[in-house]
This record gives C-alpha cells, sequence and structure tokens, in this order.
C-alpha cells in the first residue's frame, strides 16, 4: 500500500478544523468555528461591557466613593433613541403590480391582517426597543424568528419573534452580510429541557454539555440558581442544514433539513447594525468615537466638586497656641457649610497684619470654577459635533434665532442619525417578510381564518351557490320561452276582441315579459361576477407557493420614526388641499365620460403618492374610481339630461292627447253633418213624390191643386227653410267647436313654452350648483 498522501488527507489536514464535511456526525469543527467567531468580537464585547455599565449599572450609580459625572452619554441616548425609533411598525402588504387583480388583492389583505395580529401577540414594541437600545448603545441589535405550533406553550400556533444578547448571536467571519454562510443562535436549557429536546436524536450525549449557574441569582436582572448550559443552533446555508451543537458535547446534537423556508434561509434578518468596522462586520459603538471628550467632562466635573466643597468662608485670628502649618492644614481639611475660624498662637507669621480676622482667599477657587465650568460647556459643544444632536432636537432654542435657522438645525441633525432611522425601518420590514413567509408555508388554513377573519368562501361554495344560481336563471329562461311561445300564438276562432288595447292580455305580458328578460339578464351577471370572485382556495395556493408570492405581492412596514406635529399637521392640510383643489376636476371628468374613471383613480394615486397616506390609499382610490363610475353611468335625477328627457317625453304625451282629441272632434262633427245631409235628402225626396201625386189627380182640379200646391210648395219651402237653419246652426257649432280646438292648440302651445322656460331654468340651476373650475386648475 502507497504512503503517498491523498486528496482527501490533504483537505483534512488544511481544514479540519473550519470543515464540518469532513466528520458530518462530530461537533468538533462547528464548535471550533463558533469560537472563532467568538474570538474575533470578543474586543468589542469587552467595550461592551464598559458602555453597560457607563449607561446604567446600579452598582456603580449608587455607590458613594465614586468621582463625580456628568451624564453625557446617557442624556445622548435617550435623545437619540426615541429619534430614530418611537412608534411600533404596522405591516403594510399590497400587489406588487397595481392591475386590481382580485386575487392578489384578497391574499394582500388577509396577509396582511395575520401578520398584524402576530406582531400583537409577540409584542412587538418591546422587541423594537431591545434592538434600538442596541443599536443605539453597542452598534447592532438582533432579532430571531420562531414557528411553535400548538402544543404545550400555546394553544394555537404562531410565530416567535426572539430579541438575542449580542454575546448569544454568531455568524461566519465576513465583510458584508451578503458574504455570510452561517448563523448561530444560543439558547439556555436545564437538564431536563436538554433531554426532552435531544434525547430522542443522540441519546444521552446531551448530559456532556457544560451546565452551570451563569449569573448569581442575587444579581441585580439575573436569572435562577439553577444549572443551564448554552446550546446552539447552526444555520448553514452553503448545506443547506440546520445543526445544533453545545459546548462539551463531542456529537451533534440535531441535525435535520430546514423546518422553515425562508427567502433568504436564515431565520433572522440582517441586524440593525450602526457603525461598522471597515471590511468587517463587528460593530463601533458611537460612544467610542466621543470617548476622549466624556473623560475630559467627567474629570472636569469631579474638579469642579472638588473645588465647589472648599469654596467656604475660612479664616484665622490671634490666640492660643496653633502653629502656622497646623492651622492652615485644619482649615482646609474641615468641610462645613458655615464659617470656621481657626485660632493661631504665631500671629507675627502673617507680618504683623493689624486685621484681627484674616480671611483665606477664595476668588481664585471661584475663578477657576467659572474656567472649568465654561470649558466643560465647550467640550460638550463638541460632543454635539460628533454626535449631530443640534440643539433643537435636545429642546433647547436660541430666542433670537429665525425659524428658517431652526429648521436648518433640525435637518442637520435629522441627517446624521437618518442611518440608523432607516435601519430600524429596514429591519421591520424584514421581520415581517419572515413572518409572512412561516405563516404562509406553515400555519393551517383554519389558523389563517381565524387571524384574519376572513370572509372569503371556498371554492366548494361558489361552485355550489353558481349552480343553484345557474338552475334559476335556467328555468327563467324557460319561462321566458314559455310566455313568449304563447303571445306568439294567433287568437282561437270564436274569442271575442279585447273592448280595448289596454285590455288586450298580449300587450299586458309585453312589460312583464321585458322585466322577466332584465331579471335574466341581471342573474347572468351576478353569476359572472360569482365565478370570478377570489376564493379561499386562491389564496392558499398562491401562498403555498414561494416564487409566485414573491413575485405577487410587496411586503412593506409603515415609517417607525416619531413625527412632529406640527409638521404632521402641515402635510395634513397640504394634503387636504391637494384632495380639495383635484377631486372635483376628476369628477367632472368622470361624470361627463365614465370610461375615463380608471385615468381619474391613476392621476390621483400619483398626485398623493408622495404623502405617507398615499400608499394606504390605493386600494380606497380604486373602490371610489369603481362607484363614481358606476353612478355615473346610471341616469340621476338632477342630470340635465334626464331632465330634457323626461320634459320631452312630458310633451310628446301632451301632443297625443291634443290629437287624439282632435280627431274625436272631427269625427263627431262628420257624423252630424251626414246626419244633417241625410234628413235634407229625405225631405226633398217626400215633397216631390207629393207634387207628382197631385198631377196625376187630374187637371181638373188644377185650382185646388194649384192652391194645394202652392200650400204644399211653401210647406216644402219653410221645410227647406228649417233645414237651411238646422244647417246654419250646425255650421255655426262647428265654427264654436273649431275656436275651442283653436284655444286649446293655445293653450298646448303654452304649455310648450312653459316646460321649455323649466328646462332652461333646470339647466342654469345645474350649472350653477357646479363647483366653479378654478383659474388654471383644468387637467
Amino acid at each position: 500500500m502507497s504512503d503517498a498522501p491523498t486528496d482527501d488527507d490533504d483537505l483534512r489536514h488544511d481544514d479540519h478544523e473550519y470543515n464540518p464535511q469532513l466528520e458530518p456526525r462530530k461537533a468538533n469543527a462547528w464548535l471550533n468555528l463558533l469560537r472563532e467567531s467568538e474570538t474575533t468580537f470578543e474586543k468589542w464585547h469587552d467595550h461592551c461591557d464598559l458602555i453597560d455599565k457607563q449607561y446604567a449599572n446600579l452598582d456603580r450609580l449608587a455607590g458613594m466613593s465614586r468621582d463625580k459625572e456628568f451624564q453625557m452619554f446617557w442624556a445622548n441616548v435617550e435623545v437619540i433613541g426615541p429619534s430614530i425609533y418611537a412608534n411600533p411598525p404596522a405591516p403594510a402588504v399590497a400587489p406588487k403590480w397595481n392591475d386590481r387583480r382580485p386575487v392578489p388583492q384578497a391574499a394582500s389583505e388577509v396577509l396582511e391582517r395575520c401578520v398584524t395580529v402576530t406582531f400583537d401577540l409577540c409584542h412587538i414594541n418591546e422587541l423594537m426597543l431591545q434592538i434600538r437600545n442596541d443599536v443605539v448603545l453597542i452598534g447592532r441589535g438582533v432579532a430571531w424568528c420562531r414557528y411553535e405550533p400548538a402544543g404545550d406553550h400555546h394553544d394555537y400556533e404562531c410565530v416567535c419573534i426572539d430579541f438575542k444578547h449580542r454575546r448569544d448571536f454568531l455568524h461566519s467571519i465576513s465583510r458584508s452580510w451578503a458574504e455570510v454562510t452561517w448563523v448561530a443562535a444560543a439558547s439556555y436549557l436545564t437538564r431536563s429541557e436538554a433531554r426532552e429536546r435531544f434525547s430522542p436524536f443522540s441519546g444521552s450525549c446531551y448530559q456532556d454539555a457544560e451546565y452551570k449557574v451563569d449569573r448569581d441569582a442575587k444579581e441585580v436582572g439575573g436569572m435562577d440558581s439553577r444549572e443551564r448550559a448554552k446550546f446552539w443552533e447552526i444555520w448553514d446555508k452553503t448545506n443547506k442544514r440546520v445543526v445544533w451543537v453545545a459546548e462539551g458535547c463531542e456529537d451533534i446534537l440535531d441535525e435535520d433539513d430546514p423546518h422553515l423556508e425562508c427567502q433568504d434561509f436564515f431565520p433572522c434578518p440582517k441586524p440593525a447594525y450602526g457603525t461598522l468596522q471597515r471590511g468587517s462586520l463587528v460593530p463601533v459603538p458611537d460612544v467610542l468615537q466621543y470617548k476622549d471628550q466624556l473623560d475630559e467632562i467627567n474629570l472636569l466635573t469631579a474638579k469642579i466638586h472638588a473645588l465647589s466643597n472648599v469654596l467656604e468662608a475660612k479664616g484665622f485670628y490671634p490666640g492660643g497656641g496653633t502653629e502656622l502649618a497646623d492651622a492652615i492644614n485644619t482649615a482646609l481639611s474641615i468641610n462645613t457649610p458655615g464659617r470656621v475660624l481657626i485660632p493661631i498662637g504665631n500671629w507675627a507669621a502673617f507680618g504683623g497684619t493689624k486685621e484681627v480676622i484674616v480671611w483665606m482667599p477664595i476668588a481664585e477657587i471661584a475663578q477657576t470654577i467659572t474656567q472649568c465650568l465654561a470649558l466643560r460647556k465647550e467640550i460638550v459643544q463638541d460632543i454635539y459635533q460628533v454626535t449631530g444632536l443640534a440643539d433643537i432636537m435636545r429642546g433647547s432654542t436660541d430666542p433670537q434665532e429665525t425659524l428658517g435657522a431652526q429648521q436648518i438645525k433640525t435637518q442637520y441633525g435629522s441627517s446624521r442619525i437618518r442611518d440608523k432611522q432607516q435601519e430600524m425601518v429596514r429591519i421591520a420590514r424584514d421581520l415581517v417578510n419572515i413572518a409572512a413567509e412561516i405563516i404562509t408555508e406553515k400555519f393551517s388554513e383554519k389558523t389563517i381564518i381565524a387571524m384574519s377573519q376572513t370572509e372569503l368562501p371556498s371554492k366548494a361554495q361558489v361552485e355550489n351557490q353558481a349552480r343553484v344560481m345557474a338552475q334559476q336563471i335556467g328555468q327563467q329562461q324557460m319561462q321566458l320561452a314559455q310566455a313568449q311561445q304563447q303571445m306568439s300564438q294567433p287568437p282561437q276562432p270564436g274569442t271575442p276582441p279585447p273592448p280595448s288595447d289596454d285590455q288586450d292580455p298580449k300587450k299586458q305580458m309585453g312589460p312583464m315579459l321585458g322585466q322577466a328578460q332584465a331579471m335574466i339578464d341581471q342573474g347572468k351577471r351576478t353569476l359572472e361576477s360569482l365565478r370570478t370572485q377570489p376564493t379561499f382556495d386562491q389564496v392558499m395556493t398562491l401562498f403555498r407557493d414561494s416564487r409566485i408570492k414573491a413575485f405577487t405581492l410587496d411586503i412593506e412596514t409603515d415609517s417607525t420614526i416619531q413625527v412632529d406635529e406640527n409638521t404632521e399637521k402641515q402635510r395634513r392640510a397640504e394634503f387636504t388641499a391637494v384632495l380639495a383643489q383635484l377631486l372635483p376636476q376628476l369628477t367632472q371628468m368622470i361624470t361627463a365620460e365614465p370610461q375615463t374613471a380608471a385615468f381619474c383613480g391613476e392621476v390621483l394615486k400619483f398626485t398623493v403618492a408622495p404623502y405617507r397616506a398615499g400608499r394606504s390609499l390605493d386600494r380606497a382610490i380604486d373602490d371610489l374610481a369603481a362607484i363614481m363610475q358606476g353612478k355615473a353611468q346610471q341616469p340621476r335625477g338632477d342630470d340635465p339630461t334626464t331632465i330634457q328627457a323626461r320634459t320631452a317625453k312630458e310633451i310628446e304625451q301632451l301632443k297625443i292627447a291634443h290629437m287624439k282629441e282632435k280627431d274625436q272632434l272631427d269625427a263627431k262633427l262628420k257624423t252630424q253633418e251626414m246626419q244633417m245631409r241625410d234628413s235634407h235628402e229625405r225631405a226633398k225626396i217626400a215633397s216631390n213624390e207629393k207634387l207628382k201625386l197631385i198631377d196625376m189627380r187630374g187637371k181638373a182640379q188644377d185650382d185646388q191643386a194649384k192652391a194645394q200646391h202652392t200650400e204644399l210648395k211653401a210647406m216644402a219651402d219653410r221645410e227647406k227653410h228649417q233645414a237651411d237653419m238646422m244647417k246654419s246652426q250646425s255650421d255655426l257649432q262647428a265654427a264654436a267647436q273649431k275656436i275651442d280646438l283653436a284655444k286649446q292648440a293655445a293653450q298646448v302651445k303654452q304649455g310648450d313654452m312653459a316646460a321649455r322656460a323649466n328646462e332652461r331654468q333646470a339647466m342654469q340651476q345645474f350649472k350653477m350648483s357646479q363647483p366653479q373650475r378654478p383659474p388654471g386648475g383644468a387637467l
């Protein structure tokens, strides 16, 4: 067998400390990686320990023997903290593309509700405050997300977001977060907790972990006295594996595929960073940037307090046997709030002064204190220059400054902390993303429905309702077809005709058939809308498909920065003024052309986009545009076109009634004229017949006949005269009726003119009711 080294031997020799793949079940390689990462951050941890004591340590601050300090560091932290984070984040989920598709819109609403409930349950504000304090104090804040199914801890499945202490989070040594290949989070478990967690996978290996009392139970903020071991949960991005190890355990305690399918693999967002050391992910606390100034301020503060202690009226007078040096030492050592007089036996040592009491000089001490105070003030201003804390941010202003100068200071101070503000917003957005991924991948449909309180129907419900509605529409169509067939059939022989058109059954069924057809059309539209309605099954399909979800939904969060009330009022007033000027113009455009509703909605979105409320109003603007379009397409009572149509219809009805009345009157006159003509003809025929009879009786009776003839002729003339009189009366009656018809026509014409006048008045009132277009306000 050859003794030459193989490639595997070289690999084992070179990478044994850092390559976990060489011994898959051994924890040594991973523990070496963890130690290496801890060593990289050890100096940072040492500085952080000092910073924690400097910021808020009860034993140090309550100590009576400590030097006097000027708490400049604590004051700066209390100013910067609320400036970079003040309000808890509110999730905002919206469709990535603004095409108003129903399924992404419904999915956005459901997911936004679920993440909002998750943030409420995990107390997101407390978590964000802890991250904020770490960013301000030590330059890094870390959060870690977990999925917990329904079990011992909760009666429901939930997303847990934990804050990680700086010593409980490690990652690979990298120059940027994009290069990080693994992350690790520590958990502290007792033996019973470790047995329950790891014994099914690694047996009793968990017992070899280093169990100890991490901190004294009597320490402020300490834990109890139970022994715990530190177990590391490592997410290996390179191999797509999750590993659990602990110091002292030779074997890996557990190893599995990732139980969460996060977009960036890691169950934690990128930590919120302050200042980073160049070319690394090692944070540099901001306090180190002005540590020298803080030391100078504390030194000056100690001197000021020391000098102020000896700033007392102390004097000497002749008497006693005390020597001069002893008397001076006694005066300096005595610390009383009142005056102190020391007797001196050798009074000649003062130069033979004639003063009864000689006072120690204190003007030099007071002058020294004044100079120390001025110097400390200058150093404080230097710190403000370094940190960028303008006096306006600290509530300190100069009454002689102008408003412009104060605004410049505010903007300058805000620009120095803007990166930290964006980091807080970014980590909040990342937490929303991870929580949304866990909810969509792990939560059951029942939990999602309970969290979102959604009223979306299921696919089966929609299909059942659509089937029932389709059956109803089919039955209505069959009934309509039968009715139309009955109307098209000719009447049966012997069936008497209806006395009038109003009583004709076929004509009475006409409007009813029209209403039935309208109901069928409405039902078809409702059925089509029902079939296009998003269902909960479609929403869950989108949730389960990570690729489609990433391409479809846009997850954000609102601002977490504290806003100035006056500035916010000005912005809201400006926003309201823009809407007040734009909405009437858009309303007029949609009213004139309902098809422009979508365009007007986009214009309104573009106008309100720079404002903070613009994003949340997108969906409301879409709904408003749809409502306005629907109303514009329906005729309204105050619509001038509707008034004109109604007036024209009334005039047409008056014209029809007038023509009908005129026709009836003409028919009556014709009937009377025909009756008079028939009566005259009958009288003439009867007179002629009588004359013929007289002629036939003979000429013998000529005289008598002539007399009778004359009498008959006179009678005939009288009858003819009566007939002529009757005809004249008929003509007079006809003329009077024609005059009445002319009067009625004049009245109809006057009614027509009055209707037109009312129409013109209605148009003028409608125009006056519309808002006046401002100068230059046309779209």
